[in-house]
């Protein structure tokens, strides 16, 4: 199976398990890229990995 390398909203909430409206949230401080390809909102998995890695404890 290959690795995703983005992943849809909902997809990127379950895989954090940080809530959508606090994914949101993230996304417009700028903490988490997004990628826009037409209506679709992607989420690169590896931007998703730098947020845990600053935040982790």
């Amino acid at each position: 199976m290959i690795a995703p390398i983005s992943v849809r909203i909902g997809t990127a909430v379950r895989m954090t398990g940080i809530g959508r409206s606090k994914l949101y949230e993230l996304i417009q401080q700028g903490a988490i890229d997004v990628v826009k390809i037409g209506s679709a909102t992607l989420v690169p998995v590896a931007s998703l990995h730098r947020l845990l890695e600053r935040n982790r404890r």
